[in-house]
């Protein structure tokens, strides 16, 4: 053959990006619904292991391998569409959704003044599809906290919560272009989604009291008191044996990529963590629960990964038999002195025998008897069960997160993986005693779920909440400065408004913290005391003002009556000066859901003049 020939040939071949019909070559494209970018969309190589995930611009990129390769694009609530490559390097997709849109419903006004309907995004241009529809999610109802009047009620008592799911839940639904339910905005957890330069423990206390008091910003009239609790940092080296049981949800409703795909991955990232002295079982439910690995050593990395790999979604959802079969391997396999807990990933759509709220309960509560921790993981949109998750973790002695993207399963399972596995106090309580002379009324922001009567906090078989290695664990008060009044009539502390000693200090507040050690009956009690020295919200710590920028984003996307006169501009300005190194850029992430849910509640608010 002609020697130009062969080479205008090979020529071709790298134009088209192939060598050969059994080369490696890479093809990028954009997937779209003829009008938008589709981000999330799974890309596949038909009959071979290749798979890829379009961008937040709909962009992807994979590599496969010979000119006759099919890609498969698949998307929850889209058709799913083959295309074969046929020497192409750049492939660009349109995907239709299964359903047909029903236009009457997306250009109706929503009916509730101030918000915007449950899964519906304004746009400018409705002549296209909006993202699926969240009409099946549920979410717990909250009611806000108000007032309380300090000489009648001088003491506020709530079990700590370290749990962060309803922040990355927020940012899903502002991401989508939607602001999110008010019932899914549960403004402790958004709070503690973020590190806090809080010192460490120092002693044998394995948690520290911090506290600090400005001026409220959406209320210059009120004072913001901020109550931390700093957990111990363990190296990994010196975190005890795990024995592990991943409860992995592989019902019909975990077919999405954005829930048994991603569950995968994220949990390959635990595994590579594991030490030799660690074990692992696997569970799986769906109709039925089934041992899908038996309790192996975790540095068999390669055996775990592809039982992992194995994993496929199909049928009904059985979740009380694998809770069941999950804590029936924990047990079998107790290490004394060790971090037994059990993982459950799921949606929370528990629909064959034990589903209940009051059944699944029960049955968490009888279970975390045996000193065995519960540690959920939820997954996906459109059908998930927010307030069943929630319950899990509370009454099964653990945390709760929630993993919308794989950046999300890296800061779960891999940078806070010592805080989300292992814990280092439980049942943690605290009691504020407010002091008449200076406080009229106080305000508890969020917590609505977690608080607790009085007498609660010195009972030690009141279950509360658990801290992990190097957790932080951040509340807010909000008090209105006392005025002229008679003396308080309880007798405690603070009774005596004339008294030397603790009134005539300046003392704000007493803080109290009862804890356990994680296999102790007995409770350990800590004690602070905060003097207010006048400062403005502007001038005070870092920690404190992200913490509260986040009580106010909270407050607005509640559209709280106790939001004050706060704007989104007045808490960008806040979070834009303590944004510190933020050194995995989770405040500049804030900063971006700021701008965001200001835009969409400026779209609203036009569409409802």
């Amino acid at each position: 053959m002609n020697v130009k020939l062969l080479f205008l040939i090979f020529t071709l071949n790298l134009a088209s990006g192939f060598n050969g019909a059994d080369e490696r070559a890479r093809v990028r494209g954009r997937v779209t619904d003829g009008h938008q970018a589709l981000a999330g969309v799974q890309i596949t190589v038909k009959g071979a292991s290749g798979s890829a995930r379009s961008d937040s611009n709909g962009k992807y990129e994979i590599e496969i391998q010979g000119r006759d390769a099919v890609l498969q694009f698949s998307l929850a609530g889209y058709q799913t569409k083959d295309v074969p490559v046929r020497g192409r390097s750049e492939i660009n997709v349109v995907l239709t959704p299964k359903q047909p849109v029903n236009r009457e419903v997306l250009t109706k006004k929503p009916p509730v003044a101030g918000r915007i309907t449950f899964g519906v995004a304004p746009q400018e241009d409705r002549s296209y599809p909006y993202p699926p529809v969240h009409h099946t999610e549920d979410y717990s109802p909250i009611n806000e906290s108000g007032f309380r009047d300090v000489l009648n009620r001088p003491l506020s008592t709530f079990s700590i919560d370290v749990d962060a799911a309803s922040y990355s839940n927020v940012r899903r639904f502002l991401e989508q272009g939607m602001l999110p339910p008010v019932d899914a905005v549960r403004i402790e957890e958004l709070i503690n989604y973020f590190d806090y330069d809080y010192p460490q423990p120092t002693g044998n206390d394995p948690v520290r009291l911090i506290t600090e008091i400005a001026g409220a910003p959406w209320n210059s009239d009120n004072r913001l008191v901020h109550i931390a609790v700093q957990g111990k940092s363990i190296p990994a080296e010196a975190l005890p044996a795990s024995n592990l049981v991943f409860l992995i949800d592989v019902s019909g409703s975990m077919q999405a990529p954005n829930k048994l795909p991603l569950l995968q991955r994220a949990f390959k990232l635990l595994v590579a963590q594991l030490r030799a002295k660690d074990r692992v079982a696997i569970v799986t439910y769906a109709g039925q629960s089934r041992v899908a690995m038996n309790s192996t050593p975790g540095d068999r990395k390669e055996e775990l990964i592809g039982a992992i790999d194995a994993l496929q979604a199909g049928g009904s959802t059985a979740g009380g038999a694998g809770i069941q079969e999950a804590y029936r391997m924990a047990r079998a396999h107790f290490i004394k002195g060790g971090n037994n807990r059990v993982i459950l990933a799921t949606d929370g759509d528990f629909n064959v025998g034990i589903s209940s709220d009051g059944e699944l309960q029960r049955l968490i509560e009888k279970e975390r008897e045996s000193g065995i921790f519960l540690s959920v993981l939820g997954f996906g949109m459109g059908n998930y069960k927010d307030n069943k998750l929630e319950l899990l973790a509370d009454k099964g002695n653990g945390n709760y997160a929630y993993i919308d993207t794989f950046r999300e399963a890296r800061k779960v399972l891999g940078e806070e993986f010592g805080g989300t596995l292992f814990t280092i106090a439980k049942d943690v309580k605290l009691q504020v005693e407010f002091n008449p002379r200076y406080v009229k009324s106080y305000r508890l922001i969020g917590y609505e779920n977690r608080m607790l009567n009085e007498e609660d906090f010195k009972d030690d078989k009141k279950d509360a909440g658990e801290m992990g290695s190097g957790h932080t664990v951040t509340a807010l008060y909000e008090i209105v400065p006392a005025g002229a009044g008679g003396a308080p009539a309880i007798p405690l502390k603070y009774q005596n408004r004339t008294a030397s000693g603790a009134a005539a200090r300046n003392e704000v507040l007493t803080v109290r913290l009862r804890y356990k050690n994680p296999d102790g009956a007995e409770s350990k009690e800590l004690e602070a005391v905060l003097r207010d020295s006048g400062t403005d919200p502007g001038k005070a710590s870092e920690n404190f003002r992200l913490a509260a920028s986040v009580a106010g984003f909270g407050m607005l996307l509640r559209n709280s009556e106790y939001r004050g006169n706060v704007s989104y501009d007045q808490l960008i300005r806040l979070a834009r000066g303590a944004k510190g190194k933020d050194r995995q850029g989770y405040r500049a992430e804030f900063l971006n859901l700021l701008e965001t849910a200001k835009a969409l509640s400026a779209v609203y608010s036009n569409e409802t003049d």
